[in-house]
Protein backbone atom coordinates (compact mmCIF):
# COMPACT_ATOMS: atom_id res chain seq x y z
CA UNK A 1 0.00 0.00 0.00
CA UNK A 2 1.49 3.40 -0.94
CA UNK A 3 2.46 5.81 1.78
CA UNK A 4 -0.35 8.41 1.79
CA UNK A 5 0.55 10.18 5.00
CA UNK A 6 1.62 13.74 4.16
CA UNK A 7 4.83 14.76 5.88
CA UNK A 8 4.97 18.19 7.44
CA UNK A 9 7.10 20.83 5.76
CA UNK A 10 9.73 23.02 7.37
CA UNK A 11 7.36 25.99 7.52
CA UNK A 12 4.73 23.99 9.37
CA UNK A 13 7.26 22.69 11.90
CA UNK A 14 8.55 26.23 12.46
CA UNK A 15 5.02 27.58 12.86
CA UNK A 16 4.11 24.80 15.31
CA UNK A 17 7.16 25.47 17.48
CA UNK A 18 6.63 29.23 17.44
CA UNK A 19 2.95 28.78 18.34
CA UNK A 20 3.95 26.61 21.29
CA UNK A 21 6.25 29.40 22.48
CA UNK A 22 3.63 32.14 21.96
CA UNK A 23 0.94 30.18 23.79
CA UNK A 24 3.18 29.47 26.77
CA UNK A 25 2.34 31.48 29.88
CA UNK A 26 6.01 32.38 30.69
CA UNK A 27 6.30 34.00 27.24
CA UNK A 28 3.28 36.23 27.87
CA UNK A 29 4.56 37.15 31.34
CA UNK A 30 8.00 38.00 29.94
CA UNK A 31 6.57 40.26 27.23
CA UNK A 32 4.28 41.95 29.76
CA UNK A 33 7.26 42.57 32.04
CA UNK A 34 9.20 44.22 29.19
CA UNK A 35 6.20 46.42 28.37
CA UNK A 36 5.96 47.54 32.00
CA UNK A 37 9.73 48.11 32.08
CA UNK A 38 9.37 50.34 29.02
CA UNK A 39 6.63 52.32 30.80
CA UNK A 40 8.81 52.74 33.90
CA UNK A 41 11.71 53.96 31.77
CA UNK A 42 9.50 56.59 30.18
CA UNK A 43 8.45 57.80 33.62
CA UNK A 44 12.04 57.99 34.88
CA UNK A 45 13.09 60.06 31.87
CA UNK A 46 10.66 62.80 32.91
CA UNK A 47 12.93 63.54 35.91
CA UNK A 48 15.87 65.51 34.59
CA UNK A 49 18.12 64.66 37.55
CA UNK A 50 17.66 60.91 37.23
CA UNK A 51 17.89 61.09 33.45
CA UNK A 52 21.22 62.91 33.63
CA UNK A 53 22.67 60.65 36.33
CA UNK A 54 21.59 57.30 34.91
CA UNK A 55 21.51 58.20 31.23
CA UNK A 56 23.83 55.37 30.18
CA UNK A 57 21.82 52.76 32.07
CA UNK A 58 18.55 54.11 30.69
CA UNK A 59 19.88 53.90 27.12
CA UNK A 60 21.02 50.32 27.72
CA UNK A 61 17.61 49.41 29.15
CA UNK A 62 15.90 51.01 26.14
CA UNK A 63 18.06 48.97 23.75
CA UNK A 64 17.18 45.85 25.73
CA UNK A 65 13.47 46.63 25.36
CA UNK A 66 13.85 47.14 21.61
CA UNK A 67 15.74 43.85 21.27
CA UNK A 68 13.16 41.99 23.37
CA UNK A 69 10.24 43.43 21.40
CA UNK A 70 11.95 42.58 18.11
CA UNK A 71 12.58 38.99 19.22
CA UNK A 72 8.98 38.66 20.37
CA UNK A 73 7.70 39.96 17.02
CA UNK A 74 9.92 37.53 15.10
CA UNK A 75 8.55 34.63 17.13
CA UNK A 76 4.97 35.76 16.55
CA UNK A 77 5.66 36.15 12.82
CA UNK A 78 7.12 32.64 12.84
CA UNK A 79 3.89 31.33 14.36
CA UNK A 80 2.18 32.36 11.11
CA UNK A 81 4.86 30.98 8.80
CA UNK A 82 2.45 28.41 7.36
CA UNK A 83 -0.31 31.01 6.79
CA UNK A 84 1.24 34.52 6.56
CA UNK A 85 -1.97 36.26 5.48
CA UNK A 86 -3.68 35.29 8.73
CA UNK A 87 -1.19 37.44 10.66
CA UNK A 88 -2.37 40.62 8.95
CA UNK A 89 -6.06 39.80 9.42
CA UNK A 90 -5.71 40.60 13.12
CA UNK A 91 -5.58 44.41 13.65
CA UNK A 92 -3.67 43.98 16.91
CA UNK A 93 -0.90 42.10 15.11
CA UNK A 94 -0.61 44.93 12.58
CA UNK A 95 -0.56 47.52 15.38
CA UNK A 96 2.17 45.66 17.27
CA UNK A 97 4.24 45.25 14.10
CA UNK A 98 4.05 48.98 13.31
CA UNK A 99 4.93 49.99 16.87
CA UNK A 100 7.92 47.63 17.09
CA UNK A 101 9.25 48.31 13.59
CA UNK A 102 9.03 52.09 14.09
CA UNK A 103 12.15 51.92 16.28
CA UNK A 104 14.17 51.03 13.16
CA UNK A 105 12.82 53.78 10.86
CA UNK A 106 15.59 56.40 10.44
CA UNK A 107 13.42 59.54 10.57
CA UNK A 108 11.38 58.38 13.56
CA UNK A 109 14.43 57.08 15.40
CA UNK A 110 16.15 60.46 15.19
CA UNK A 111 13.12 62.54 16.22
CA UNK A 112 13.04 62.53 20.03
CA UNK A 113 9.42 63.64 20.38
CA UNK A 114 8.02 61.12 17.91
CA UNK A 115 10.20 58.37 19.35
CA UNK A 116 8.83 59.01 22.84
CA UNK A 117 5.28 58.96 21.54
CA UNK A 118 5.92 55.66 19.81
CA UNK A 119 7.51 54.28 22.97
CA UNK A 120 4.41 55.40 24.81
CA UNK A 121 2.31 53.48 22.26
CA UNK A 122 4.10 50.30 23.36
CA UNK A 123 2.19 50.52 26.64
CA UNK A 124 -1.02 49.92 24.67
CA UNK A 125 0.42 46.57 23.62
CA UNK A 126 -0.70 45.24 26.98
CA UNK A 127 -4.11 44.84 25.30
CA UNK A 128 -2.61 41.96 23.30
CA UNK A 129 -2.26 39.98 26.54
CA UNK A 130 -5.30 41.33 28.42
CA UNK A 131 -8.55 40.37 26.64
CA UNK A 132 -10.72 42.64 28.81
CA UNK A 133 -8.60 45.69 28.00
CA UNK A 134 -8.72 44.74 24.32
CA UNK A 135 -12.52 44.59 24.49
CA UNK A 136 -12.66 48.05 26.09
CA UNK A 137 -10.40 49.60 23.46
CA UNK A 138 -12.43 48.05 20.65
CA UNK A 139 -15.61 49.31 22.32
CA UNK A 140 -14.20 52.84 22.45
CA UNK A 141 -13.37 52.67 18.74
CA UNK A 142 -16.80 51.35 17.79
CA UNK A 143 -18.54 54.00 19.90
CA UNK A 144 -16.86 56.86 18.00
CA UNK A 145 -19.56 57.20 15.28
CA UNK A 146 -22.30 57.38 17.92
CA UNK A 147 -20.18 59.76 19.98
CA UNK A 148 -19.78 62.09 17.00
CA UNK A 149 -23.56 62.22 16.60
CA UNK A 150 -23.88 62.88 20.33
CA UNK A 151 -21.39 65.76 20.11
CA UNK A 152 -23.25 67.29 17.17
CA UNK A 153 -26.61 67.21 19.01
CA UNK A 154 -24.96 68.49 22.19
CA UNK A 155 -23.30 71.37 20.33
CA UNK A 156 -26.62 72.29 18.74
CA UNK A 157 -28.40 72.37 22.12
CA UNK A 158 -25.53 74.34 23.65
CA UNK A 159 -25.63 76.89 20.84
CA UNK A 160 -29.40 77.42 21.11
CA UNK A 161 -29.32 77.85 24.88
CA UNK A 162 -26.24 80.09 24.70
CA UNK A 163 -28.07 82.40 22.31
CA UNK A 164 -31.11 82.47 24.60
CA UNK A 165 -28.87 83.15 27.59
CA UNK A 166 -27.11 85.99 25.80
CA UNK A 167 -30.46 87.55 24.87
CA UNK A 168 -31.93 87.27 28.37
CA UNK A 169 -28.97 87.74 30.73
CA UNK A 170 -26.28 89.69 28.82
CA UNK A 171 -27.31 93.02 30.32
CA UNK A 172 -27.53 91.76 33.90
CA UNK A 173 -24.65 89.27 33.96
CA UNK A 174 -22.09 90.24 31.28
CA UNK A 175 -19.37 88.24 33.02
CA UNK A 176 -21.11 84.96 32.19
CA UNK A 177 -23.42 85.87 29.29
CA UNK A 178 -21.77 88.94 27.75
CA UNK A 179 -21.05 87.12 24.46
CA UNK A 180 -21.94 83.89 22.74
CA UNK A 181 -18.60 82.37 23.71
CA UNK A 182 -18.97 83.27 27.39
CA UNK A 183 -22.53 82.00 27.46
CA UNK A 184 -21.46 78.73 25.83
CA UNK A 185 -18.62 78.28 28.32
CA UNK A 186 -20.95 78.98 31.24
CA UNK A 187 -23.50 76.45 30.01
CA UNK A 188 -20.80 73.89 29.31
CA UNK A 189 -19.65 74.13 32.93
CA UNK A 190 -23.26 73.92 34.11
CA UNK A 191 -23.56 70.61 32.24
CA UNK A 192 -21.63 69.04 35.14
CA UNK A 193 -24.10 70.70 37.59
CA UNK A 194 -21.20 72.63 39.10
CA UNK A 195 -22.36 76.07 40.27
CA UNK A 196 -25.95 75.43 39.19
CA UNK A 197 -27.38 76.84 42.44
CA UNK A 198 -25.60 80.18 42.06
CA UNK A 199 -26.68 80.44 38.41
CA UNK A 200 -30.32 79.75 39.27
CA UNK A 201 -30.34 82.36 42.05
CA UNK A 202 -28.75 84.92 39.73
CA UNK A 203 -31.35 84.16 37.08
CA UNK A 204 -34.26 84.45 39.53
CA UNK A 205 -33.03 87.95 40.39
CA UNK A 206 -33.60 88.83 36.73
CA UNK A 207 -36.89 87.01 36.10
CA UNK A 208 -38.83 84.20 37.81
CA UNK A 209 -39.20 82.50 34.42
CA UNK A 210 -35.45 81.84 34.31
CA UNK A 211 -36.11 78.68 36.29
CA UNK A 212 -37.68 77.22 33.14
CA UNK A 213 -34.53 78.05 31.18
CA UNK A 214 -32.16 76.32 33.61
CA UNK A 215 -34.47 73.39 34.35
CA UNK A 216 -34.99 72.54 30.67
CA UNK A 217 -31.27 72.90 29.95
CA UNK A 218 -30.24 70.64 32.82
CA UNK A 219 -32.86 68.08 31.81
CA UNK A 220 -31.63 67.95 28.21
CA UNK A 221 -27.89 68.38 28.68
CA UNK A 222 -27.16 66.65 31.97
CA UNK A 223 -29.68 63.81 31.94
CA UNK A 224 -30.93 62.98 28.45
CA UNK A 225 -27.69 63.48 26.50
CA UNK A 226 -25.45 61.84 29.11
CA UNK A 227 -27.71 58.79 29.28
CA UNK A 228 -27.72 58.59 25.50
CA UNK A 229 -23.92 58.61 25.53
CA UNK A 230 -23.86 55.85 28.15
CA UNK A 231 -26.22 53.81 25.98
CA UNK A 232 -23.97 54.24 22.95
CA UNK A 233 -20.91 53.10 24.90
CA UNK A 234 -22.69 50.08 26.40
CA UNK A 235 -23.94 49.04 22.97
CA UNK A 236 -20.43 49.32 21.55
CA UNK A 237 -19.07 47.31 24.48
CA UNK A 238 -21.52 44.49 23.77
CA UNK A 239 -20.56 44.50 20.09
CA UNK A 240 -16.87 44.40 21.03
CA UNK A 241 -17.45 41.35 23.23
CA UNK A 242 -19.26 39.57 20.40
CA UNK A 243 -16.39 40.40 18.03
CA UNK A 244 -13.88 38.99 20.52
CA UNK A 245 -15.85 35.75 20.81
CA UNK A 246 -16.11 35.45 17.02
CA UNK A 247 -12.36 36.05 16.69
CA UNK A 248 -11.66 33.27 19.21
CA UNK A 249 -13.91 30.84 17.35
CA UNK A 250 -12.30 31.77 14.02
CA UNK A 251 -8.82 31.25 15.49
CA UNK A 252 -9.78 27.84 16.85
CA UNK A 253 -11.24 26.85 13.47
CA UNK A 254 -8.08 28.04 11.71
CA UNK A 255 -5.91 25.95 14.07
CA UNK A 256 -7.97 22.83 13.29
CA UNK A 257 -7.76 23.51 9.55
CA UNK A 258 -4.89 21.82 7.65
CA UNK A 259 -2.11 24.35 7.21
CA UNK A 260 -1.22 25.61 3.78
CA UNK A 261 -4.44 24.58 2.04
CA UNK A 262 -7.32 26.32 3.82
CA UNK A 263 -9.57 26.51 0.78
CA UNK A 264 -8.91 23.01 -0.60
CA UNK A 265 -8.79 21.06 2.65
CA UNK A 266 -12.19 19.28 2.29
CA UNK A 267 -11.55 18.16 -1.31
CA UNK A 268 -8.00 17.02 -0.58
CA UNK A 269 -9.19 15.09 2.47
CA UNK A 270 -11.92 13.33 0.48
CA UNK A 271 -9.47 12.31 -2.27
CA UNK A 272 -7.02 10.99 0.29
CA UNK A 273 -9.77 8.99 2.01
CA UNK A 274 -10.89 7.44 -1.29
CA UNK A 275 -7.33 6.44 -2.13
CA UNK A 276 -6.87 4.81 1.24
CA UNK A 277 -10.14 2.87 0.92
CA UNK A 278 -9.12 1.62 -2.54
CA UNK A 279 -5.71 0.56 -1.24
CA UNK A 280 -7.26 -1.30 1.70
CA UNK A 281 -9.70 -3.10 -0.61
CA UNK A 282 -6.85 -4.15 -2.89
CA UNK A 283 -4.85 -5.44 0.10
CA UNK A 284 -7.84 -7.40 1.44
CA UNK A 285 -8.45 -9.01 -1.95
CA UNK A 286 -4.80 -10.08 -2.13
CA UNK A 287 -5.04 -11.60 1.34
CA UNK A 288 -8.23 -13.48 0.33
CA UNK A 289 -6.51 -14.97 -2.68
CA UNK A 290 -3.59 -16.16 -0.54
CA UNK A 291 -5.78 -17.63 2.23
CA UNK A 292 -8.48 -19.20 0.00
CA UNK A 293 -8.32 -23.09 -0.20
CA UNK A 294 -7.51 -24.73 -3.56
CA UNK A 295 -10.50 -24.79 -5.93
CA UNK A 296 -12.26 -21.85 -4.24
CA UNK A 297 -13.93 -19.27 -6.42
CA UNK A 298 -11.83 -16.07 -6.63
CA UNK A 299 -13.41 -12.66 -6.17
CA UNK A 300 -15.19 -11.31 -9.23
CA UNK A 301 -13.04 -8.19 -9.40
CA UNK A 302 -10.06 -6.75 -7.61
CA UNK A 303 -12.05 -3.76 -6.37
CA UNK A 304 -15.04 -5.78 -5.08
CA UNK A 305 -15.87 -5.67 -1.37
CA UNK A 306 -14.20 -8.28 0.80
CA UNK A 307 -17.54 -9.63 2.07
CA UNK A 308 -18.47 -10.68 -1.50
CA UNK A 309 -15.17 -12.59 -1.87
CA UNK A 310 -15.66 -14.28 1.48
CA UNK A 311 -19.18 -15.48 0.61
CA UNK A 312 -17.94 -16.79 -2.77
CA UNK A 313 -15.14 -18.76 -1.07
CA UNK A 314 -17.64 -20.25 1.40
CA UNK A 315 -19.80 -21.56 -1.49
Amino acid sequence: MPDLIRTSTGRERLAARCRDVCEARPFALAVMSVILLNAVLLGIETYSGLSAEYGVHLDAAERFCVAAFSLEMLIRLGAYADRPKAFFRDPWNVFDLLVVSSAFVPFLRENTTLLRLLRLARVLRTAQFMPQLRVLLVAVGRSLPGTVSFLFVGALILYVYAMIGWICFAGHDPQHYGSLGRAGLTLFLLMTLEGLGDAVHAGLAVSPFSILYYASYVLLASFVLVNVLIGVVLNALEEAREMEEEAKRAAQAADREPAGQPGRAPAAGADELRLRIAAMRSALDDMEEQLAPPGAVAPAAAGSPSLAGASAGAR
